[in-house]
């Protein structure tokens, strides 16, 4: 159905018109668009069969099931930030610092206020990652043992899976 929208209450001659030649000539209109769609215009105007209960399986869709025991894991992500992620939930439990490009060197930032950092990290924490601030990522020191070892400290478990 077209409809037409004009500023006053009564329909301009033009739009009058206009209903008028789509009115006269819809049966052409609807052979053509059923032409066009194969006729799948026709069969979209046809009332549908109500689907019926009987034998169906009806799933509801709520949200996963969520443990209220944290998982715990000491990750880092792509772009260097490291965290520990609860598993169970895929939230962020606490950012813990940053792995940055230093001197040609990847280097550990703690997340402290010294380092910039806006949210530091908790003093319990602070109190066991202190030694690791500014920690070279080397070969000798590869990124899954220092996530090893950030979790040992913190008594996580390792990189998530």
């Amino acid at each position: 159905m077209v409809e037409f929208f004009s500023k006053s209450s009564e329909p301009r001659r033009e739009d009058a018109h206009m209903r008028r030649v789509l009115e006269q000539n819809r049966s052409t209109i609807t052979r053509l668009a059923d032409q066009f769609s194969n006729g799948a215009y026709s069969a979209s105007k046809q009332p549908r069969e109500e689907p019926k209960a009987e034998g169906l399986i009806i799933h509801a869709l709520s949200g996963p099931v969520r443990s209220d025991v944290a998982e715990p894991h000491v990750r880092v992500s792509v772009n260097g930030r490291v965290i520990v992620m609860d598993l169970s939930s895929g939230r962020q439990l606490h950012h813990l610092g940053e792995i940055r490009r230093i001197d040609g060197e990847r280097r550990f930032r703690l997340a402290t206020r010294e380092n910039g950092f806006f949210s530091p990290v908790d003093g319990d924490i602070s109190g066991a990652l202190a030694d690791l601030d500014d920690c070279r990522i080397t070969p000798d020191f590869p990124e899954p043992r220092f996530v090893e070892e950030i979790g040992q400290r913190l008594g996580y478990g390792g990189p998530a899976e």
